[in-house]
């Protein structure tokens, strides 16, 4: 009878899972639990760069969603308000581990002037490049590089995959705000790697 429920629970939707969730329907949250903790996870993993923090982080995001449900008003999907608890516990352990969290905005707005305007922009198409070993590698310790509110931002844009409306929801920031960040962390993270992205001049384009 009970795999019986929890298959029926698997059938449901977000909302209707949510709802019961609201109402102590505790195997209602498991499956929420169930359907969002590999992405809760991971983000971590790529924010705070190690799996024990990212385990911490996982458990904190889902006992501090638990206990803030009843507050929870659905103008967003519920795995975003989820990301939203996860950024600001993210953000809090960054702190004590005083992993920088500065700001670009005292920067001169011309800042991608440096930059040459042949190397390819391989932000649009990072998944591509993921699949380079070699260059996977780069990648990841150059975003770590990034100070952290701007990591986060980039992460959640170019690797997540959200839109800059819902990361806007999600930090409490807006459009242009965000927008303005993902550019900046472009920027500087074309700036680490512009001698792998320098175009070959020898090969011809047809």
């Amino acid at each position: 009878m009970e795999q019986g429920s929890k298959k029926a629970l698997a059938l449901l939707k977000e909302d209707e899972l949510v709802e019961r969730a609201k109402n102590k329907d505790h195997a209602a949250f498991e499956e929420l639990v169930k359907r969002n903790q590999a992405k809760i996870y991971n983000l971590g993993l790529k924010l705070l760069g190690n799996k024990e923090d990212a385990a911490d982080l996982l458990q904190e995001t889902f006992i501090n969603a638990y206990y803030a449900l009843p507050r929870f008003e659905g103008k967003s999907a519920f795995s975003t308000w989820l990301y939203r608890i996860a950024t600001n516990n993210a953000f809090m352990k960054m702190r004590k581990k005083k992993i920088p969290l500065v700001r670009f905005e005292t920067q001169r707005s011309d800042f991608g002037e440096q930059f040459s305007p042949g190397i390819a922009d391989w932000s649009n198409n990072l998944g591509a490049h993921l699949r380079n070993e070699e260059l996977k590698m780069l990648i990841e310790k150059s975003v770590d590089s990034l100070p952290g509110k701007y990591k986060t931002i980039f992460v959640l844009h170019d690797i997540e995959g959200f839109s800059t409306e819902e990361i806007s929801k999600m930090l409490d920031l807006s459009v242009p705000a965000v927008k303005s960040r993902i550019h900046r962390s472009r920027l500087f993270l074309r700036d680490r790697l512009s001698q792998y992205f320098q175009p070959d001049v020898k090969q011809g384009v047809g």
